[in-house]
């Protein structure tokens, strides 16, 4: 059996769910498949937790423990290393072939060469004390509520927003020491200091001359972004500067998976902090039976290779599956998604909430169908047995384009079903040749204008009267109008 921790009780079990739920959805972004995902992941997980309980244990006889990141980046770290392995191991098939470029070119190898030389974001916060690079990361880029933070790392719930904000300070003075140690040409050095009073300040306007230079520069804008801790842009920085590859999409993913699980849960008890975690209690049950399919797929890695393989009927469901930036449940819009299966019924997205105005712009407008024939006749007419009536639809969509650029553009679909689903597979035909790019929250499959997104394991139970939403980045050229004809698992939907 492998050399894993196990969880002692409820609070730990959940932090070790918490933990592979990250690897997954990591792991998830980087292949080309679930299965593939799944081997990924249990692979890095295992060496990963090894990796921490080795480096846990060298704290012996006075000796200075090697400086390394809090556990979930650090197991993020494992997932992108073995993804190298793979690749350098003649396995780079089963990965993302956008990751594979990635890993073939010099962005990939600023994470693992020279210390000077690798990303601000990792620097600073391999940099401070572990505990508070923790709360760092689970608060901003996990995006857990501070009571669950708190909790996990046995804070006071009451200090601990201050507690916060003090290592957001922390950490942005070892980005700024990691900056001026970076070896810099003389432009560079030149600005640093004028970066360094801009980012500080709120309301400071940035010179026409630095804009510039940080419109060119990747490092100082790094620097920048990591800098500047008003704005909102320091979960990106986190994520982009420690993750890698596919930060952003796991950030959003992770988020999501939150207000999924918020959402679901519903308002706490008074005195229990967290919604999510007191009224679903069945995620802390989910997490013992993950830490013991980890425990088994570990030890049967290669015999889990074996008997399914990359048939043509499994790979066509499960393409671009890797590419859900998703939670675990549902979407809204926007990190965040536990890879772990749930029977939560899913919520409406943020940016298209069910029964909510919302902007006109990208949606198609049908009518629905009438619910049945009107007769003429002052008489009741006698139903005809060879007559059939038209039903309603059991389900509606709402196509909301979310934003549009020259040849780009993004957009999220809410589907409302009156039945409770199992699994759903809905489809589309778009009418200017758009073609879908990366999807989250489904699988794309798109056959001439006709796309299909299928349910990930995680999403697919949806309770009746419940809607459930993904959305995707696309292309097009000349026009961009709506899709039309949307089915779900082979019944025409209503459009809104």
């Amino acid at each position: 059996m492998p050399d894993l921790p196990t969880p002692k009780d409820a609070t730990e079990s959940a932090l070790f769910s918490e933990c592979w739920d990250a690897v997954l959805s990591y792991a998830d972004l980087c292949t080309a498949g679930s299965l593939a995902a799944h081997q990924l992941a249990t692979e890095a997980f295992t060496v990963g937790m090894r990796e921490v309980r080795a480096a846990g244990s060298s704290v012996r006889g006075g000796v200075r423990r090697p400086a390394r990141l809090p556990m979930i980046p650090e197991l993020l770290t494992a997932v992108r290393a073995t993804a190298a392995a793979w690749e350098a191991d003649g396995q780079g098939h089963k990965l993302d072939p956008d990751l594979r470029l990635w890993l073939n070119s010099g962005k990939a190898a600023r994470y693992t060469g020279p210390p000077l030389e690798r990303p601000i974001a990792l620097r600073g916060l391999r940099d401070m004390q572990e505990a508070d690079a923790a709360l760092l990361w689970l608060a901003e880029v996990e995006a857990l509520p501070l009571p669950t933070v708190a909790r996990r790392l046995g804070l006071d719930p009451e200090t601990a927003a201050e507690e916060l904000e003090q290592v957001r300070v922390l950490f942005r003075d070892r980005c700024h020491r990691a900056h001026r140690d970076t070896p810099m040409d003389a432009q560079c050095r030149s600005y640093a200091r004028l970066l360094d009073a801009v980012t500080r300040s709120p309301v400071a306007d940035t010179p026409d001359d630095l804009s510039r230079h940080l419109a060119t520069c990747v490092r100082c804008a790094e620097a920048a972004a990591c800098l500047r801790l008003h704005g909102g842009g320091l979960p990106a920085a986190l994520a982009g500067g420690v993750v890698g590859w596919g930060g952003l999409a796991y950030l959003e993913r992770r988020r999501r998976a939150t207000e999924a699980r918020l959402g679901a849960g519903g308002p706490a008890p008074a005195g229990t902090g967290d919604p999510g975690e007191n009224t679903g209690r069945h995620r802390v049950l989910r997490g013992g039976l993950l830490v013991a399919a980890v425990l088994l797929s570990a030890l049967a890695l290669g015999v889990s290779m074996m008997p399914f393989g990359d048939s043509g009927d499994e790979r066509a469901a499960a393409h671009d599956d890797r590419r859900t930036v998703a939670d675990p449940g549902t979407f809204t819009s926007g990190s965040a998604a536990g890879p772990a299966p749930s029977a939560t019924p899913s919520r409406s997205s943020s940016a298209a909430p069910s029964g909510s105005a919302t902007p006109d712009r990208g949606r198609t407008h049908h009518k629905n169908p009438d619910p049945e024939p009107q007769g003429t006749s002052s008489a009741a007419p006698t139903p005809s047995p060879s007559r059939t009536t038209a039903a309603a639809p059991a389900c509606r969509v709402d196509y909301h384009l979310d934003s549009e650029w020259s040849t780009g553009f993004q957009a999220t679909l809410t589907v409302t079903t009156d039945k409770a689903l199992t699994d759903w597979r809905v489809a589309w035909t778009f009418p200017d040749g758009q073609q879908v790019g990366q999807m989250w929250d489904a699988a794309a499959d798109q056959n001439g204008s006709r796309v299909t997104a299928a349910a990930h394991d995680y999403n697919k139970a949806v309770a009746a009267h419940s809607t459930f939403s993904f959305g995707f980045v696309g292309s097009w050229q000349g026009r961009n109008r709506a899709p039309s004809a949307f089915t779900l698992n082979g019944d025409t939907c209503a459009t809104r």
